[in-house]
């Protein structure tokens, strides 16, 4: 892929410039131009091979691929519910936002910015492209699903009809080709990028200050705010943000490994903050929170089949 073609691109995506629902299809696998949309033929992609969406969501691709999920007993800086380790196979190749989704995009979709950080950026950032936050499970689940009917997607999820959000049983529909949250394993798979090290840029002590700070945000570079995304280096395959700046909601039910619950208490999100401690940030770390919950730290990033 030439750089200044992916430099633009993302460029595009990054300002909301993109916004153009008309359905156009790349005819060159592995460049990426403004409003492509997502071509059938998967083979002809390679890992971090960028499109950008009708409505302006940059997104790399992961190609299918079997890795070691969790950290090994001498990761530093480890929790006791990354373990134990275990392979786990990807089976089918996946688009995901390069980018956590932005401030921009939320309010493009949705007609309203929930963020805590809503005004006063740091010095020479642009709000609209800081990461949306203060965004519930529930709230990103409803935001896959407008976005897919924005760019006349098959919307992902099924929600039963009740007005009491405690009733809310989403299932994820068969077939479907629109947005929706990564699960664990694709989201860690992601994030490592072919890496076994704690952090995907080959870092192994989440106390490495200078070398994490190359990579994203967090409580000893990020002056206790979220940042513009996409300004520190991206990992192996392209995705920026995906260590700091915002936890990112993804599918699962927060549960001990292995975990393949139906249910629980709390909804999994990966990828630490800009707020707290780099350990958190690390490829295995992972936290739970209930999933009407709202915080000020919390936002998503969508994959797509």
């Amino acid at each position: 892929m030439k750089r200044n073609k992916l430099r633009l691109t993302l460029a595009a995506a990054i300002a909301g410039l993109v916004f153009s629902i008309a359905a156009c299809t790349s005819s060159t696998p592995g460049v990426a131009q403004a409003g492509d949309t997502i071509a059938p033929q998967a083979a002809a992609w390679n890992a971090g091979d960028v499109i950008v969406s009708p409505a302006g969501i940059a997104t790399a691709w992961i190609p299918a691929g079997t890795f070691t999920m969790g950290s090994p007993v001498d990761e530093i800086g480890r929790w006791d519910n990354e373990a134990p380790q275990r392979q786990v196979t990807i089976s089918e190749g996946f688009w995901m936002g390069v980018f956590p989704v932005t401030q921009q995009q939320w309010l493009a979709v949705m007609g309203s910015n929930p963020s805590h950080f809503h005004a006063n950026p740091a010095a020479g950032e642009t709000q609209g492209r800081r990461p949306v936050e203060n965004v519930s499970w529930h709230d990103a689940i409803l935001f896959a699903n407008r976005l897919s009917l924005l760019e006349g997607l098959n919307p992902a999820y099924s929600i039963n009809d009740s007005a009491n959000p405690n009733d809310w049983g989403v299932e994820i529909i068969a077939g479907s080709n629109g947005w929706r949250l990564p699960t664990e394993a694709q989201w860690e798979f992601a994030a490592r990028a072919g890496t076994a090290t704690a952090f995907s840029n080959g870092t192994s002590d989440w106390q490495n200050e200078a070398e994490l700070d190359f990579i994203g945000w967090f409580d000893f570079n990020s002056g206790g705010i979220t940042r513009e995304v996409g300004l520190k280096q991206p990992n192996p395959w392209g995705l920026y943000d995906i260590h700091g700046n915002v936890w990112e909601w993804v599918w699962d039910w927060f549960e001990d490994y292995p975990a393949d619950a139906s249910s629980g208490a709390f909804r999994a999100l990966r990828g630490g903050c800009s707020f707290f401690l780099a350990r958190n940030a690390r490829s295995a770390g992972r936290n739970g929170v209930n999933p009407f919950h709202r915080g000020s730290n919390m936002g998503l990033r969508l994959v797509r089949p």
